[in-house]
């Protein structure tokens, strides 16, 4: 068996470098933890970035995949697929929404639904009114169509010129967004807590705000759920933390547990704008990953997850307001459920770096925010565990404790 050392050594020689990779190879986990190829074990409070929301290889995503496998692994969506047809339901039944469509990918599920508000505007009021605003420091995913929607700059570097009809408004400031409306504006994008802008929450009633806006100006309401969505914030969608729907939703990273699938859910009279050949995806819903989306989703709503996902984010946010009593770099902790950030005053990628050689695995946003995505599985036991040893890594600067 190859070490990590040798892995790494062969990754240099063919893998694209599109990633700043930390030097560890994984080879198996189990519930919030992970082991490398060497056998080092870390505890995964990274969580495949909220995609492992059930922890590693769950029981149930599992068998379900297991069953599946020896049944159907593909199918064209040319035909129906019983999986998909209830996935589609319960993801109707537990939501606002009366249709879904299926992809592979966070970023898939946002362009269906940026195709989809364009199609309603241009076939309601002409083709005049296609822009879209959404919010600075916002992240909607990789493609050129999404890194046009991202308010951050840093992702467009080298890919101008980009895909026109975007706006950009600081999040959480509902004024900016009514000043942002022009007669060109057809909808709102937005997600209800950034994750990769730095784990950023509105204000209370800014999502209401929104809605209302919307409902003035005739606009349709996004929600990008991508990161927050599947009971990460301790609620099975992030929108129900105000109780307010969308018109469109979209899903992905935890939606099956692990394996790749994207989600975007709308109502009867939007799925009407996009009929046969209007839009597709060959892999989407097939019955494999429809197999562990239902395992994953459905384990999240009823087998009281979304309750401990509540009680442990509020443990991990009071022991990590106890961290920032203690040291004088630490300026907020700030988030929802179990999708939390820690704000510094310095940098914090060496101090990703020193909690990884320790066993914890985190990772840091906008250069200063440490962002904790611990399964929503995980045990107060696993917390403490986490606490110490990023203890241990804070005494370690310069000047740290506070006076």
């Amino acid at each position: 068996m190859s070490t990590s050392k040798e892995w790494i050594g062969r990754a240099d020689q063919h893998v694209m470098k599109t990633y700043g990779r930390y030097p560890i190879v994984a080879e198996r986990g189990e519930g919030c933890r992970l082991w490398d190829v060497d056998g080092k074990s870390y505890l995964d409070f990274l969580a495949g970035v909220a995609v492992n929301n059930l922890g590693h290889c769950h029981p149930k995503v599992v068998a379900a995949l297991q069953e599946q496998a020896g049944k159907l692994l593909h199918c064209s969506n040319f035909y129906h697929i019983p999986l998909q047809i209830e996935l589609a339901e319960w993801l109707c039944d537990r939501s606002f929404a009366d249709r879904a469509f299926f992809c592979n990918s966070g970023a898939e599920a946002n362009e269906a639904a940026m195709k989809l508000v364009r199609k309603h505007s241009r076939e309601k009021y002409g083709e005049d009114r296609f822009e879209v605003i959404t919010a600075l420091a916002s992240f909607h995913g990789r493609t050129i169509g999404t890194i046009s929607a991202t308010g951050q700059e840093k992702v467009k570097a080298g890919f101008t010129p980009l895909v026109p009809g975007f706006r950009y408004v600081p999040f959480g400031d509902p004024e900016a967004m009514r000043q942002a409306i022009t007669p060109s504006i057809c909808a709102i994008m937005l997600e209800p807590v950034q994750g990769e802008g730095g784990v950023n929450v509105p204000p209370p009633g800014y999502l209401k705000t929104v809605r209302d806006i919307c409902d003035e100006f005739d606009l349709l309401l996004i929600y990008d759920e991508v990161q927050v969505g599947c009971g990460r914030t301790g609620t099975l969608w992030a929108y129900e933390q105000e109780g307010v729907a969308p018109d469109i939703l979209t899903l992905a990273k935890a939606l099956a547990g692990g394996p790749p699938i994207g989600a975007m859910l709308t109502t009867e009279e939007l799925a009407k704008r996009l009929g046969p050949g209007s839009h597709g995806s060959t892999f989407g819903g097939n019955p494999l990953i429809c197999s562990a989306a239902l395992a994953a989703i459905r384990t999240i709503a009823d087998d009281g997850v979304l309750d401990n996902c509540r009680a442990m984010g509020a443990y991990l946010t009071e022991q990590l307001e106890q961290l920032k009593g203690k040291y004088a770099f630490i300026k907020e902790v700030r988030g929802c459920g179990l999708i939390i950030g820690m704000e510094l005053d310095i940098e914090g990628d060496e101090l990703v770096k020193a909690a990884m050689e320790r066993g914890l695995l985190i990772n840091c946003t906008v250069g200063n925010v440490l962002r904790f995505l611990p399964p929503l599985i995980v045990s107060r036991e696993e917390i403490d565990e986490a606490i110490n040893i990023l203890d241990q890594v804070l005494a370690e600067q310069p000047d740290n404790f506070k006076e």
